[in-house]
């Protein structure tokens, strides 16, 4: 498996990613391409693609922060689910970053959100808040209530938050 950072707009997998981006998330929990594209420009900001067996088989955006990596989206393209590719995946996190921060649907929303919690949990991921609003991504884009987890226990959460939110969401 490769891991590999997107710099440029014109990188042909980019397409492929915004346009499974575009699909797989609702309009709420999502940028618009202006917005997505700035991400190659920001320091902070991580566009990985996910290669195995030489195909482009998901993406990784990730921010470094102060003190963690905030992974703001993950996919595993539909194609390639239930193969066990996505722990795979959340492995090269654990061993690239001690710290990670991921918000996620709360489970009692659905079947969908249920499994997604049970894959992050078994992955060694715990809830560090219940309570966490993600803040609208633009314009007639709404706030999201989530869960927010962690493969730690921060020292501050609500400094934690603040960093996100004044990082991620400005």
């Amino acid at each position: 498996m490769e891991f590999l950072q997107i710099t440029a707009s014109d990188d042909y997998r980019i397409e492929q990613i915004y346009s499974s981006y575009s699909t797989t998330f609702p309009e709420d929990e999502r940028r618009e391409w202006i917005k997505f594209s700035q991400l190659l420009n920001n320091p902070q900001a991580k566009i990985i693609s996910v290669l195995h067996e030489s195909q482009n088989i998901g993406y990784l955006i990730i921010w470094e922060l102060s003190q963690f990596v905030f992974v703001e989206h993950f996919e595993v393209f539909l194609d390639f689910r239930s193969q066990k590719l996505g722990s795979l995946i959340t492995q090269f996190l654990f061993e690239s970053y001690p710290r990670i921060i991921l918000e996620i649907e709360p489970g009692h929303l659905g079947e969908e959100c249920q499994r997604r919690y049970s894959f992050y949990k078994k992955n060694g991921f715990t809830i560090i808040d219940e309570m966490y609003v993600q803040p609208s991504y633009g314009e007639g884009k709404k706030d999201l209530n989530l869960w927010l987890l962690a493969n730690y226990s921060p020292e501050n959460l609500k400094e934690t938050k603040e960093e996100i939110y004044d990082t991620v969401y400005r």
